[in-house]
């Protein structure tokens, strides 16, 4: 059996940032396990600009943005396996391996950094009615197909959902010759970022029917249209106002999951609010010496996110293996209240914290001159006043360690509207 320090699970950016960082801090017993044939995970496939303006102040795609990353695990000599897929973890840190080089095989590890991403929503788990016919593919799919393999799925195009890849593929499907219809989205506001709807529907005339929703496909061997509705306040369609699209590609772009499979299988504690790891201040799982950052945690809007998110991942995962203690003192819950979905981490541990703690969430609508109150009991720690929070972007805020100074109750955190 093959012993390591370190395993990462995962060679996208969140697992080529949480190696670098942990190299940089000592640790040399360590490796990736990359189930793909490269390096760079999803971004090998997003050819669109827009990554890398926090982390490299430049504006790059997303293989440029990967590039950057393999370029420093090539140069620190950090050993990585391509084509290996990870099949099981154990609670001790058995973990067993499938790959074309070596065939089946377990190593151990000291600690480990689970960076496995997100899976797309597919269409089984949206119930819209009709058959299954050809060209009804999720946003990701047909991003590959057209990006990497230089295969168009049609010609006539509706997509639902407007999640940042659905917008994306929006534009990049008018740019290879198609006609997109519509983006069809259930919810009051778009799920993707502002600067997606601006550059990649309202620059190219595509119309975007929010609290609408796709209630019928058509077609039996290949796709025909789809049957288009507008919804309630409940999501439910409204009688009489159906509008019928003719379309050969139906593109679903309606959420990202995160891959978890393999956490559930080691015991790991998932959050039913983000259906990642619940961790703690250090991204430590209920596993002591497991760690967890990136998609596979919760899902981010920007990848600069996930990689900051993985050097803190790497760097707690190597002071571990040095000796240091997995937090201590007594857990404090950290939930979310009113206008609040989630928050990352689920409890922290004032006493081992570092000099400040990262939180971060998404909000449950559209709020305008608002606040974000992070508080415990009567007591007030943190309070952020904004233009505008929505749904797709995500919020990080950072509390100093002095805040968190005998607490004594859980930590909500919460959007305060301002009085009408």
């Amino acid at each position: 059996m093959r012993e390591f320090d370190l395993v990462i699970i995962g060679g996208g950016p969140a697992g080529m940032a949480a190696a670098i960082a942990a190299k940089k801090q000592g640790i040399d017993d360590l490796v990736i396990f990359e189930r793909g044939d490269e390096l760079g995970g999803i971004l090998n496939q997003c050819i669109h600009n827009g990554f890398g303006l926090h982390t490299f102040k430049e504006e790059l795609t997303g293989p440029e943005y990967a590039e950057r990353y393999s370029d420093q695990v090539k140069e620190l000599g950090i050993p990585y396996e391509l084509g290996t897929m990870v099949l099981d973890m154990t609670e001790d840190k058995q973990i067993s391996i499938i790959s074309r080089s070596r065939g089946a095989e377990t190593v151990k590890a000291k600690a480990v950094v689970l960076a496995m991403g997100c899976r797309e929503r597919p269409r089984g788990a949206l119930g819209i009615a009709g058959f299954r016919p050809q060209g009804v593919y999720t946003a990701g799919t047909a991003q590959k197909l057209v990006n990497c393999e230089g295969v168009i799925p049609g010609k006539e195009v509706v997509i639902l959902g407007s999640g940042d890849i659905g917008l994306i593929m929006a534009r990049r499907m008018t740019l290879e010759g198609a006609k997109v219809r519509a983006v069809v989205e259930l919810m009051p506001y778009s799920s993707g970022l502002k600067r997606n709807i601006v550059q990649c529907l309202d620059d190219y005339g595509i119309p975007l029917m929010l609290s609408h929703t796709v209630i019928d496909i058509k077609g039996k061997r290949r796709l025909e249209g789809v049957w288009v509705a507008a919804v309630d306040e409940k999501n439910t369609p409204i009688k009489g106002t159906e509008e019928y699209f003719p379309c050969d590609t139906l593109l679903l772009s309606c959420g990202l999951i995160p891959e978890n499979e393999l956490s559930k299988s080691a015991g790991i504690e998932l959050s039913p609010l983000t259906s990642g790891p619940t961790v703690d201040e250090s991204l430590e799982t209920n596993i002591e010496g497991v760690f967890a950052c990136g998609n596979v945690l919760h899902v981010h809007d920007l990848v600069d996110f996930v990689s900051e998110e993985a050097v803190r991942a790497g760097e707690n995962a190597a002071e571990y293996i040095k000796g240091k203690p997995s937090s201590t003192g007594v857990p404090v819950a950290v939930k979310p209240a009113d206008g609040v979905r989630y928050t990352v981490p689920s409890r922290l541990y004032a006493e081992s914290a570092a000099d400040s703690v990262h939180i971060r969430f998404r909000v449950t609508g559209v709020f305008k001159n608002s606040a974000i109150v992070v508080s415990c009991g009567e007591r007030e720690l943190f309070r952020k006043r904004g233009r505008i929070f929505v749904p797709s972007e995500m919020q990080d805020i950072i509390i100093k360690k002095d805040k968190l100074s005998e607490l004594d109750g859980d930590i909500e955190v919460r959007i305060e509207e301002a009085a009408k």
